[in-house]
């Protein structure tokens, strides 16, 4: 299956992903650039859309979008993608980096949230949703230190473990087909 991993990352994490998903399954991949990248007009939800992409996202059977949640948003340069794209896309994929754990998913700043959002905007083109909660890396004595939560960074050093696991089974599952 032809596959474009299309990412915006603010701090790195996003991009860590996409890159590392992008490597396994040897696909092409592309950084959103947004017209203007101001984080405090994005969280007053002010976006003025993002730049045009070098890959025609027509020509690619599945698109793995990735990219923060912020607050419990789906935040604007992801939104302006799918909006701009959206009689493009065949098949898409969501997968965050991300501040909510599995636990809290639901919850006003929950990823569950926004990836009910994702699915309704694409109306079955979404197949998938995944989420890599930032907690997975951080010591069990950290995972409920804020300071610790916003530090952290997903890097070759830290990408072990739970997170790792549960990347490889994400993998599989996009190798397998069963989306």
């Amino acid at each position: 299956m032809k596959t474009i991993v299309v990412y915006y990352s603010r701090k790195g994490s996003n991009q860590y992903l996409a890159r590392k998903i992008a490597g396994s399954l040897f696909c092409d991949i592309e950084k959103i650039r947004p017209r203007l990248n101001l984080f405090l007009l994005f969280l007053l939800k002010i976006h003025l859309g993002i730049r045009p992409l070098k890959h025609r996202i027509k020509e690619y059977e599945r698109i793995i979008l990735c990219g923060p949640i912020w607050m419990g948003r789906f935040i604007p340069p992801l939104r302006s993608f799918v909006s701009k794209y959206i009689q493009e896309i065949n098949q898409l994929v969501f997968v965050t980096c991300c501040g909510s754990t599995y636990e809290k998913k639901d919850e006003k700043f929950g990823h569950g949230l926004v990836f009910k959002e994702v699915e309704g905007m694409l109306k079955g083109k979404c197949t998938l949703c995944q989420a890599f909660p930032i907690v997975l890396v951080l010591p069990d004595d950290q995972k409920e230190d804020t300071e610790a939560f916003m530090k952290t960074h997903l890097n070759d050093d830290n990408f072990k473990g739970e997170i790792e696991v549960q990347f490889e089974s994400f993998i599989s599952t996009l190798k397998d087909g069963i989306n």
